[in-house]
């Protein structure tokens, strides 16, 4: 079940915008590998870079999607907050 408030959450959630740049880093992750091995040699530590991007990224994800965003959660009295 949806929030009553999804639009609202998939536009201002902190959240959801720290796990589509984290999707960014999965999705470049082969990418570049491929690219890096037909071109150069490949570079361990760019491929490590870009894992432990991505894990801090989900990492901050769910650290943000536990604090109170004013915008999307409203007062906290109960009333979810107008659509936005």
């Amino acid at each position: 079940m949806l929030v009553p408030n999804w639009r609202a959450v998939l536009k201002h959630a902190w959240s959801i915008r720290l796990m589509a740049l984290a999707l960014l880093f999965i999705v470049l992750e082969p990418v570049y590998t491929f690219v890096a091995a037909t071109w150069v040699s490949g570079n361990l530590y760019i491929q490590l870079a870009m894992s432990v991007a991505t894990g801090l990224l989900a990492v901050a994800a769910i650290i943000a999607r536990i604090f109170v965003q004013q915008k999307i959660s409203g007062d906290l009295n109960g009333k979810p907050p107008a659509e936005g």
